[in-house]
């Protein structure tokens, strides 16, 4: 049975997809801080940094955000396919792409903007502070519109109306330009942003600067993505804008994607009035709460009950499912339990251990989740586990279980960015190709988009999972005030030797102190009258002063404080 859990509390909405009891995905989202990744934003261009390749952008926030020049150009189906903006799904490379609009003749007699998609861009994404706008590189004049897509395998690749180095003379300091943010703040980084824009819906995605017309690669059968080709062939798009059919497209009528494209329309047309009337910095686009995005992108087919605390979320979820098919339909229960919602169903234990660095397997191996500034480091051991009949089969069974806990692993905690995969070493060239496919199995699974590379003659595997925001456990914990975030602090070995070095370079410059006290934390002063007794008292004959000890609790296990003992100053 697969179930989706929601818990609405006020400072907080969690989302959980539970199959037979087990934990499979988790999000967390705080009711204070609005969602930035998938929201767009009428910005200004703030400055350009040609040593970056890079423009920063006013959207609002905090930090100015970061618009690469490559996210300037109109999106080339590899980038559809691949890193483009939030919301939109990978496809796969037999989907057709559109050749991409070219622009006419900067400044028409008669005053009219030109067609095509560097003319939207200007009239509608940027709007010039003062000064005569410069005329966009010129093109070859192919006829536009969906009569000019080239269908079929062997095409040439798409084509940019401009390049990277058109950039500084098309977008200036000033200028006025929507931008979708495709990766939320982390960390000390500010958002990144993209202007090739995407709006998700149900089962279709927007894409409203781009001509491309696609279906997810997820959908495998051959049949069933001639159909739904047919489909968006026949939908009513405007002109100048592409769709992607979702996976959960799959199987859908015609009727569902006319609604579906219909919701996202008057959405789009709601964004443009809205960047037409409000001045920058300005949001005219925001990506729902997680409640309606968790129905949207996690309630599947094979979904046989969403349960919520939440009268309110219960009655969004019976309006969304009243919409689908009747064969997709699912039950949808409010919960009035007064024991926490999590907790009946048993993910109190399981989400905890989401936080944990050692990941146990089932048959006792486990594996250490280290997440880092610069990407993910994952290693796997064997542990207890000898389920094999010899040396290289346990290695093999330990390998193929870990793959399956990764990648859940990836999913629960949301890590993102580089990630790299410490197998534990396989001899033979079989071995390895096997828990590489069932590794690209697995992911194929995920909806983020990710990217894997074979096993390396180290035995390592390097792969790139898509990152829109923080992970769990950087929304769930802070840097802690005792270590500043390094989870370490000095051992009481290391700190007698400062103490000692300090007590040392004091004795020998104020020879005529004869009495210190020297105040350190209960734990360090153990160390100190055991351990280090009588290198402390040579010093005293060394040097012929008087040394005394206290412990104080207050102070920090890194902090200690010598004091002339007559005097009481602070040396």
């Amino acid at each position: 049975m697969k179930q989706i859990l929601i818990n609405s509390e006020e400072l907080q909405v969690s989302a959980a997809v539970v199959e037979n009891g087990q934990l499979e995905d988790f999000v967390i989202e705080r009711t204070d801080t609005s969602r930035l990744s998938g929201s767009i934003f009428k910005g200004r261009i703030r400055n350009l940094e040609a040593s970056l390749q890079a423009a920063f952008v006013d959207i609002g926030t905090d930090r100015n955000a970061f618009l690469h020049y490559w996210d300037m150009l109109p999106a080339t189906q590899d980038m559809l396919e691949g890193d483009g903006p939030a919301g939109r799904e990978p496809e796969d490379a037999e989907d057709p792409a559109a050749e991409a609009d070219e622009p006419a003749a900067a400044g028409s007699p008669n005053g009219i903007p030109p067609a095509g998609w560097l003319a939207r861009l200007k009239s509608l994404l940027r709007l010039p502070a003062a000064g005569p706008e410069p005329a966009p590189p010129q093109a070859d004049s192919r006829p536009r519109g969906r009569s000019s897509r080239r269908r079929g395998r062997g095409r040439r690749p798409r084509r940019t109306p401009f390049t990277v180095e058109d950039i500084p003379e098309l977008f200036k300091v000033g200028y006025d330009v929507l931008v979708q943010v495709s990766k939320g703040p982390i960390g000390n980084k500010g958002a990144r942003v993209t202007t090739n824009l995407s709006i998700p819906g149900r089962y279709l995605v927007l894409l409203p600067s781009s001509t491309h017309i696609g279906v997810s690669k997820k959908v495998e059968s051959h049949e069933e993505r001639a159909r739904l080709r047919g489909i968006l062939e026949r939908l009513d798009i405007p002109e100048g804008m592409g769709i992607i059919c979702r996976t959960v497209g799959a199987g859908r009528s015609e009727e569902q994607f006319r609604a579906d494209l219909a919701m996202l329309l008057e959405a789009w047309r709601a964004l443009e009035e809205t960047a037409r009337t409000k001045p920058a910095p300005c949001c005219v686009y925001q990506e729902p709460g997680l409640p309606e995005r968790a129905l949207r992108d996690l309630l599947t087919e094979d979904v046989d009950e969403v349960v919520t605390d939440s009268k309110e979320i219960a009655d969004l979820t019976t309006a969304l499912v009243g919409r689908l098919s009747r064969a997709e339909r699912v039950n949808v229960r409010l919960y009035k339990n007064p024991r926490p919602l999590f907790e009946h169903y048993g993910l109190t234990d399981q989400i905890e251990r989401i936080f944990r660095r050692q990941v146990e397997l089932p048959g006792g191996g486990h594996i250490c989740v280290d997440e880092t500034e610069a990407l993910i480091a994952i290693d796997v051991n064997s542990g207890r586990n000898r389920s094999g009949k010899d040396h290289p089969e346990t290695i093999l069974t330990t390998n193929l279980e870990a793959v399956r806990e990764v990648t859940r692993q990836l999913r629960l905690r949301n890590l993102g960015g580089l990630v790299v995969i410490d197998f534990i070493d396989m001899r033979t060239k079989k071995d390895q190709i096997t828990v590489y496919r069932a590794l690209k199995d697995a992911l194929a699974q995920d909806r983020a988009r990710t990217r894997v590379y074979p096993i390396s003659p180290l035995g390592l595997v390097e792969m790139t999972r898509q990152r829109e925001t923080e992970s769990v456990r950087s929304t769930v914990y802070g840097p802690c005030p005792y270590c500043q975030g390094r989870g370490l602090v000095k051992s009481a070995t290391t700190m007698s030797v400062e103490i000692q070095r300090r007590l040392q370079a004091i004795l020998q410059r104020y020879r005529r102190t004869s009495q210190l006290r020297v105040t350190v934390h209960p734990t360090i002063l153990e160390r100190l009258k055991n351990e280090d007794a009588a290198l402390l008292a040579g010093l005293e004959a060394q040097f012929g002063g008087e040394l005394s000890f206290r412990g104080d609790p207050a102070l920090h296990m890194e902090e200690f404080r010598i004091t002339n003992a007559e005097t009481g100053g602070e040396i």
